[in-house]
């Protein structure tokens, strides 16, 4: 059973939902990540989104876009991914799904992306701009080097196409909270809570609820209809806000309990 299996069953032995943080790689710099992620998990964090940077990244809002700049500019890449990954793994058990877009998987070579993955300690991918339809191969690939395929369900995807989704979904199932781009938001989507609904007819796989997730209030509401809620852009904004600081870990660790829920400040 992948770390990702295992983290959710225990979820779900315990009577607890998930919280699964998402970081851009490289931002604001490679040992500023691994220190993030620790941090992180020690914070209460049961599953880390770790994104590639991407220059042209469609799916995503402002804020992670100037955080893939960041990155970008730094000289960060796919294979430094892994390098994070494998630095991390000597501290953390996390389980920790790459977050990109198919490009550059597909420019690394899948075959050896899926050892290398393996290898380092990555658990799962989520290749945003992947369809169900063209991803057999994908699958394929991934899951005999014991990957987990996670892929997104929309607010608009018809029954009919949430059936091939989850057909194609291992670990977990990602649903997007509403339609657009990344980015904070004051309220959560009404379609929400219907969505998540339409995905457990099809699928026994545990539902995560992501974009625009970015108060405790909105955490409280997605885990009573999901299994876990993704945080991306807010936390992403909390790390641009600190840039240079030197409490700059303390504070995005601060964030996530506050986010969570726990009684802490997050003043400045």
């Amino acid at each position: 059973m992948s770390r990702i299996r295992e983290r959710f069953e225990a979820l779900r032995r315990a009577g607890r939902k998930g919280f699964i943080p998402y970081l851009t790689a490289g931002d604001p710099d490679p040992e500023t990540t691994v220190r993030l992620i620790r941090e992180l998990e020690a914070s209460g964090a049961d599953l880390i989104e770790l994104g590639v940077p991407f220059s042209d990244p469609i799916a995503d809002g402002p804020i992670i876009q100037r955080a893939s700049e960041r990155a970008l500019r730094r000289g960060m890449r796919l294979r430094d991914c892994l390098d994070l990954v494998a630095q991390l793994r000597r501290h953390s058990d996390i389980p920790l799904v790459l977050f990109s877009y198919l490009n550059p998987l597909l420019q690394f070579g899948l075959e050896r992306l899926a050892r290398e993955m393996a290898t380092v300690g990555v658990d799962g991918v989520l290749a945003t701009d992947l369809v169900p339809e063209e991803a057999a191969d994908f699958c394929r690939i991934m899951r005999a080097e014991g990957i987990e395929t996670i892929f997104l369900v929309a607010p608009t995807s018809p029954d009919r196409r949430i059936a091939e989704i989850v057909r194609a979904a291992s670990g977990f199932v990602y649903v997007v909270s509403r339609t657009g781009v990344t980015g904070t938001r004051e309220r959560l989507s009404e379609a929400m809570r219907p969505t998540v609904e339409r995905v457990r007819r099809y699928t026994d796989l545990p539902v995560a609820v992501g974009f625009g997730i970015s108060r405790p209030a909105h955490v409280r509401e997605t885990w009573r209809y999901a299994d876990a809620a993704v945080v991306g852009s807010a936390l992403v904004q909390e790390i641009e806000r600190h840039l240079g600081r030197p409490d700059l870990v303390a504070r995005v660790g601060r964030f996530a309990r506050w986010l969570k829920g726990e009684d802490v400040d997050i003043a400045d």
